[in-house]
């Protein structure tokens, strides 16, 4: 399984979307799909591949939280709703707190998500 960033940039100049591009934000990707993998997440964990990502998928798109209690590395969040991102964010180590509406939820290691964007897709491929 891997996830898939695609993004449509805005030429500056002259307001007209550039050609989508798309790049792997994960080959090695785990999915939280019992309660307590999702209630578990990244704790205890010492580190994560860089081509990794954990995927925590819901039925309903509402306002849901990550924390970073007893995660010792940062770590970069993607929350979407319909496959379309609505907020990235950077958690610390240990103290790291974030929240925005999604139907699921992705975390990756710190950088991956450099270049994803709100409005940017990402796709799930099998």
């Amino acid at each position: 399984m891997r996830l898939i960033h695609r993004s449509g940039a805005i030429h500056p100049e002259e307001g007209e979307p550039t050609a989508p591009r798309a790049h792997v934000l994960a080959s090695e990707v785990e999915v939280a799909d019992s309660v307590f993998s999702q209630m578990r997440g990244l704790m205890f964990r010492r580190s994560i591949p860089d081509d990794y990502g954990l995927l925590f998928s819901f039925d309903t798109a509402e306002s849901r939280s990550l924390h970073m209690l007893f995660v010792p590395f940062p770590i970069d969040a993607i929350w979407l709703v319909d496959g379309e991102v609505t907020k990235v964010k950077r958690l610390r180590p240990w103290v790291g707190l974030g929240w925005g509406t999604a139907d699921t939820i992705i975390e990756l290691p710190a950088g991956a998500a450099d270049e994803v964007e709100p409005g940017d897709k990402i796709e799930v491929e099998s």
